[in-house]
């Protein structure tokens, strides 16, 4: 049985709320786990900065909606 992860509860509570899951189990998940959910939450946090940084391509252009 693998032991509970070495973190503070205040990051564990954090990460919870930013994974999505009770903290009894991510204390108890295996690091591999843990780290590919973190990675998937690094990407879509990425791209949505991109996104929102990048302008459309109506505002690129100067066009106005009608």
């Amino acid at each position: 049985m693998s032991q509970p992860l070495q973190i503070s509860a205040d990051t564990a509570i954090k990460l919870s709320k930013q994974l999505g899951i009770p903290i009894e189990h991510l204390m108890h998940m295996p690091k591999h786990i843990l780290l590919q959910k973190l990675g998937e939450l690094a990407k879509a946090e990425a791209e949505a900065n991109t996104a929102a940084a990048t302008p459309s391509k109506d505002e690129a252009s100067g066009d106005k909606p009608v």
